[in-house]
């Protein structure tokens, strides 16, 4: 599946459908180069949980986790490790064990130890703004693309900023 993302505010309102598909659960795979938008992307899934705070990359802290009433997100970014060992001790096995929602920037940097996602989001450059292009790797990262899907079919007006292909 693939989005055309216009602007900030179409990359924010399709976090927060693809936040509302995902149920507060699973690990989703963010790809791209800096500035991609990955950041703002999670920005729009954690306001399908009712976040409204700042969101910041984890570039520096590695995890920000957010314990909402509907769910429990942690969005990590990978950018800055030097050994994917390094997940173990800031205790990445229990992140990744447990029933929350994980969303991973640079999992390329984890690789031989992230487990597999449930979802891969592309973002790259598009003519205008940014493309984002998903893969479900998982039957739950196909169920979420199909109520992606089916959100677009059944509400076209409400995605209007959001160009879908």
């Amino acid at each position: 599946m693939q989005v055309q993302l216009n602007d900030e505010r179409a990359h924010v309102a399709f976090g927060e459908a693809l936040g509302g598909a995902l149920d507060g659960r699973g690990r989703v795979y963010l790809e791209g180069e800096l500035g991609a938008g990955k950041t703002t992307l999670t920005r729009g899934i954690l306001r399908a949980y009712g976040f409204q705070g700042a969101v910041k990359s984890p570039t520096y802290t590695l995890v920000e986790p957010y314990e909402l009433a509907a769910a429990r997100i942690y969005h990590l970014d990978l950018y800055r490790l030097s050994d994917p060992e390094e997940l173990e001790f800031m205790g990445g096995r229990d992140i990744l064990s447990d029933q929350a929602l994980c969303l991973i920037e640079w999992p390329s940097r984890g690789a031989g130890w992230l487990p597999p996602p449930d979802l891969r989001i592309e973002l790259s450059a598009a003519l205008q703004g940014r493309r984002a292009t998903l893969h479900a790797d998982t039957a739950w990262g196909q169920q979420v693309l199909t109520a992606l899907q089916a959100m677009h079919n059944e509400k076209p007006q409400e995605s209007g900023v959001i160009q879908w292909t």
